[in-house]
């Protein structure tokens, strides 16, 4: 396992600094990275290492939601409440109608599998969002009008809307029927995630002041510890309560965040951000090269042409969704632009259920998978690349206010 673990840093490292150095993202690197490694091609990872990568995963999208639950500003988030909003399940749900409309006739599968498709290839993938948006929202540009607030909390929103989704029709696919109460889950879920986290973030901003008007002072890595710890039992009462109700814990996490960085002084919120933001260094080594170690390139020749004119035509659908929810806002045409672009990429949903209806044997299980992996290829590279190269000449920098 330390074999492994050397691989994934020194060789996804090595591999991000050369597209750094060819000024492409250095998400590139490491996806390239994960599939070479993975078992797939070169098999260098150990099984250790692979039986735990959803975790692994898990982990390092907490620490990257903590640094931007601790970067976001909430009265900017205001500012553009209704796209936010919309931005949570108008772009996914023009997407899923894509292939509902399209995929029988281009792929040959039934309706109900091309809803299971849709539902996979929807989701946007927050690892390759969210840290861009968190390093524009630190850098001032869309600023002004809170378009990488309105991105990152759209994002943030959009998975859990599509994997209830694609329970729903993976279900009916399997020969059951649509029930009503796994829709009502997605509200329920995205409300009583914010609830849980904000009283969680509340707590946790009194514990903080009590022990230091006691003389008890928390070191801030010993707060980042703790902040952890909390964020992954936040993840573990989703998990805990799914039987009786629907809870959010990726929105629980960015909800703590959010209060923290409301009720802590700005010294103490702004030493966590930083810290959160090294840990993130090493996380996302491990996330991008995982999820590389996840795709399957020989599913890639199966898919074919077909699977790629659908993939795009399916994008062109998505892209209409985010233009309308940015109706009647202030965002000029090069913003909006932007916005479709960020709302491009797809990578850890996919890696995470692209094989679950093979595994539940579905006929379309092979396919779906097939589409899937040449998702994360295309897209991943395509959004990270559009965004890198066009935040500067579509978005206004906002300069701070020294």
């Amino acid at each position: 396992m330390l074999t492994s673990l050397a691989l994934i840093f020194l060789v996804g490292l090595s591999a991000a600094a050369i597209c750094g150095r060819l000024r492409l993202p250095r998400i590139i690197g490491m996806l390239f990275t994960g599939i070479i490694l993975g078992p797939h091609v070169l098999g260098l990872l150990d099984d250790k290492i692979l039986s735990i990568s959803s975790e692994l995963r898990q982990m390092a999208l907490i620490i990257i939601l903590l640094k931007a639950g601790l970067s976001l500003n909430l009265a900017d988030l205001k500012k553009v409440g209704r796209p936010a909003v919309m931005m949570s399940f108008v772009p996914a749900s023009f997407e899923i109608c894509g292939y509902l409309l399209c995929a029988p006739m281009i792929l040959g599968i039934t309706r109900i599998e091309a809803a299971v498709m849709g539902a996979v290839l929807a989701a946007v993938s927050p690892a390759v969002v969210v840290p861009r948006m968190v390093q524009l929202m630190e850098s001032g540009y869309g600023t002004k009008k809170s378009i990488p607030q309105m991105i990152l909390a759209g994002a943030s929103c959009d998975d859990i809307f599509v994997i209830v989704l694609f329970s729903t029709f993976s279900g009916m696919a399997q020969g059951g029927t649509a029930d009503m109460k796994q829709f009502l889950n997605i509200p329920v879920s995205i409300v009583l995630g914010i609830l849980l986290g904000a009283v969680v973030g509340y707590l946790l901003s009194l514990f903080f002041e009590t022990a230091y008007a006691k003389a008890h002072y928390v070191r801030n890595s010993m707060k980042v510890m703790i902040v952890l710890g909390v964020s992954f039992l936040l993840m573990a009462v989703e998990t805990w309560v799914k039987a009786y109700v629907s809870v959010s814990g990726l929105l629980a996490v960015v909800s703590m965040a959010c209060v923290l960085k409301i009720k802590c002084p700005k010294s103490v919120s702004g030493r966590l951000s930083e810290k959160f933001g090294k840990l993130w260094i090493a996380a996302e080594v491990v996330l991008f090269v995982l999820v590389g170690a996840a795709v399957d390139i020989r599913y890639t020749a199966m898919a074919g042409a077909a699977a790629i004119v659908m993939i795009l035509l399916a994008l062109m659908f998505r892209a209409v969704g985010v233009l309308v929810c940015m109706t009647g806002t202030a965002l000029d045409k090069k913003e909006r632009v932007f916005t479709v672009i960020a709302y491009l990429p797809k990578a850890t949903v996919q890696a995470a259920i692209g094989s679950v209806p093979m595994a539940m044997g579905l006929a379309c299980g092979q396919i779906v998978l097939s589409v899937a992996v040449l998702a994360i290829l295309i897209t991943a590279p395509l959004g990270a690349i559009g965004m890198d190269m066009t935040y500067k000449k579509l978005l206004k920098k906002q300069e701070k206010i020294s």
